[in-house]
């Protein structure tokens, strides 16, 4: 039951029609652990700068998240700046990499016998990188962007064949493939040693597509969104973190963890930053996924 985590860890600048927020904790592998942490241990490998506040460290710890694989170095945090005009999509406005340009992923011994293992959205290379230190594991995910997909397609694709779930929104599942039909893409992907394909679809939910099984998830009604950044990332994290503690990979229990990650995500989004992932009650958790499979 321990998930790694490998993603960039960032200050984020955030402006949407509810408001702002400025240097907030953020990356993908922030996203992800935060959300994994309520289902079970998550070890996250990163690297932050000497200006990476001593109050996420402290609220990290709080939530049993594994810090051994966090570098320190000389310099400062990667930081992106960016704006929502509409819910859909952000305008980047500024990205400084600082340290995170020259970011080796590095795992420590006690990480390389966890037994399942989420790549964040990071560059291909980088997840290749992990993938060849883990001794062993049960499950592996990846997810990826439409930058990965232009930039260096031949890296993702070697990443993909060797991961068993694989986390993609519809029109990064058509751009990979350059197929229209995300169900035969995605058909097309389970050619390989892949298991699970998961199309994540925003407002309208989610898909899972398994060699012999089809699962729609709606997305978690909610009255409110203020902030969508990071909501990809928890819904995997939340997913994965679920998955390591169970045995097999049979639909019912990609059922379970596709309606744990749909909760997470819309936890991330009824606030700014990540501050919807902080110190909730699982019961209110677990709640919303009755909630969900009563309607699924």
């Amino acid at each position: 039951m321990s998930l790694v985590v490998v993603g960039s860890i960032a200050l984020d600048s955030i402006e949407t029609p509810k408001g702002k927020i400025e240097n907030s904790l953020g990356g993908s592998a922030i996203y992800a652990s935060l959300a994994a942490s309520y289902f079970g241990p998550a070890y996250v490998v990163g690297v932050v700068g000497e200006d990476f506040p001593e109050e996420a460290i402290r609220l990290l710890k709080e939530h049993n998240i594994n810090l051994e694989g966090l570098e320190t170095k000389m310099g400062k945090t990667f930081r992106w700046k960016g704006v929502y005009n509409n819910w859909n999509q952000a305008e980047t406005l500024k990205t400084e990499l600082n340290v995170f340009a020259d970011f080796s992923p590095s795992l420590p011994d006690s990480y390389r016998k966890c037994n399942s293992l989420l790549l964040a959205n990071i560059h291909p290379e980088l997840q290749g990188k992990v993938l060849k230190q883990m001794k062993s594991y049960r499950w592996v995910a990846c997810d990826t962007m439409n930058y990965w997909i232009n930039l260096c397609p031949e890296e993702l694709t070697k990443v993909i064949h060797k991961v068993d779930i694989l986390f993609i929104n519809e029109d990064e599942i058509r751009q990979y493939t350059g197929i229209d039909n995300i169900f035969k893409a995605a058909r097309m992907i389970l050619k390989s040693k892949v298991q699970v394909v998961v199309v994540k679809r925003g407002e309208y939910g989610s898909v899972a597509i398994l060699p012999d099984d089809l699962f729609f998830s709606p997305a978690y009604p909610l009255e409110e969104i203020f902030d969508p950044t990071g909501a990809g990332d928890s819904f995997a994290g939340a997913f994965m973190s679920y998955l390591a503690s169970q045995s097999s990979l049979d639909k019912n229990t990609i059922h379970s963890a596709i309606r744990y990650g749909t909760v997470l995500a819309a936890k991330c989004v009824s606030d700014f930053g990540v501050r919807g992932l902080i110190h909730q009650d699982f019961s209110d958790l677990q709640k919303m996924v009755n909630q969900l499979e009563s309607w699924t």
